[in-house]
């Protein structure tokens, strides 16, 4: 009996590890796995060198539907809806796996942030769960993405295929642009 808590505990530190590395904060380290709050923070200090952020975890849907988050988010879960559906994983090792392919998929960003972090995409798959969000099919392009339950979804037609007028004007792409116009 004794091996098996043990087995269990070392498989507990293990996937706290793996989340710790993924960007996981504590809230998400706290109820994914059994280890105590004592043990998840030093955890995860020894693992990143220092305390994790403070704060509360998101707790709004409109994250989700606006446009950049949006394309990033439907990404996200339809990769994470394939392997529910055909991986046979579930749980928090489907979300830990579709973020590593989502990380995949949209490349190394010159160290910056990811737009979807995984306590995003924790939280994404929480709100499919209790049926906040679903996705549309796109009138135009037929892709699948996020929107709130229980708005209209006729004749949907996705953020790619009608991008809002200002998509991709940031003050970063405006710099990165000025740095190419001074260097040519």
């Amino acid at each position: 009996m004794a091996k098996k808590s043990v087995v269990t505990e070392a498989q507990e530190i293990r996937l706290a590890i793996d989340l710790i590395n993924l960007g996981a904060r504590l809230q998400l380290l706290e109820s994914e796995t059994s280890l105590s709050r004592e043990r998840l923070l030093k955890l995860y200090k020894e693992l990143k060198g220092v305390s994790p952020p403070k704060g509360m975890l998101p707790f709004s849907t409109d994250w989700f539907i606006t446009w950049q988050p949006n394309i990033h988010s439907s990404l996200y879960i339809n990769i994470h809806n394939y392997l529910l559906e055909h991986a046979g994983i579930s749980g928090i090792e489907a979300v830990m796996k579709a973020y590593r392919l989502y990380l995949e998929q949209i490349g190394p960003q010159g160290g910056d942030e990811p737009v979807l972090s995984l306590t995003r995409a924790w939280t994404l798959v929480r709100f499919f769960d209790s049926k906040m969000l679903q996705t549309a099919c796109c009138g135009e392009c037929g892709g699948h993405f996020v929107v709130h339950q229980l708005d209209l979804h006729d004749h949907y037609v996705c953020g790619l295929c009608h991008m809002p007028s200002r998509a991709g004007k940031t003050k970063k792409a405006k710099n990165a642009t000025a740095l190419l116009a001074a260097a040519a």
